[in-house]
């Protein structure tokens, strides 16, 4: 299964892919050359269709969890002030995400968006300190009456070009179902009360809608 998000791209490589094999087909001659070819562009292809992949996840709701948003590595964790809604010291938890990983963003927990917001900004390196305030990036908070608010923020990195956001303020949203997507390579953000217990260290790989974060 393949995510929305990836519908024209996917297409679009499909026919570039089958044009070039035709081409090369008739108008190289040389074996070797034409096999590298061949295998150039079917890689290609590859690449493009494992990123945009979207597999089922096997979401075990639960008001008194939070779950990871997205697929990737905990590369931060740690208590920070949050300068953009909450104006205080939180518990930051990052997840960096290689171009191999599965791109979609999920809802973490459960409840009320009360605020979404999106911002253009720089295309650091994911893992820069700085990529979370200055990159192109959305902010987006949920509210439950377990966990009260949290707030996740979809980073772009070098190579993502697009962030996809689907929270609308005052909509109510279901843990683990689809929140957007992130294009080619990236970071997200998780924002938690201080004191909330978690359940992942630096250096663990996450899978988005099934990995537990936190928990109360």
């Amino acid at each position: 299964m393949f995510h929305k998000e990836g519908n024209q791209i996917i297409l679009g490589s499909l026919i570039i892919t089958i044009v070039s094999v035709l081409l090369i087909d008739k108008f190289i001659i040389t074996s070797w050359l034409r096999s590298t070819l061949f295998i150039v562009i079917i890689t290609l292809l590859i690449i493009i269709l494992q990123f945009f992949r979207n597999p089922k996840r096997n979401t075990v709701q639960n008001d008194n969890t939070i779950l990871s948003p997205v697929d990737g590595k905990v590369v931060v964790i740690e208590e920070v002030s949050e300068p953009e809604f909450f104006k205080d010291k939180r518990l930051q938890v990052s997840i960096f995400m290689s171009p191999f990983n599965v791109h979609v963003t999920r809802y973490p927990m459960s409840g009320t968006i009360k605020y979404s917001a999106y911002h253009p900004g720089k295309y650091l390196v994911a893992w820069h300190p700085k990529a979370s305030t200055e990159n192109e990036r959305t902010t987006i908070v949920l509210e439950n009456e377990r966990f009260g608010k949290i707030l996740y923020r979809q980073i772009a990195g070098a190579l993502a070009k697009r962030i996809v956001n689907y929270a609308k303020k005052g909509e109510q949203v279901i843990q683990g179902t689809d929140a957007g997507f992130i294009k080619f390579g990236s970071r997200v953000d998780l924002f938690l009360p201080l004191g909330t217990e978690l359940a992942v260290k630096i250096g663990d790989k996450v899978k988005g809608g099934e990995q537990i974060i936190a928990k109360i």
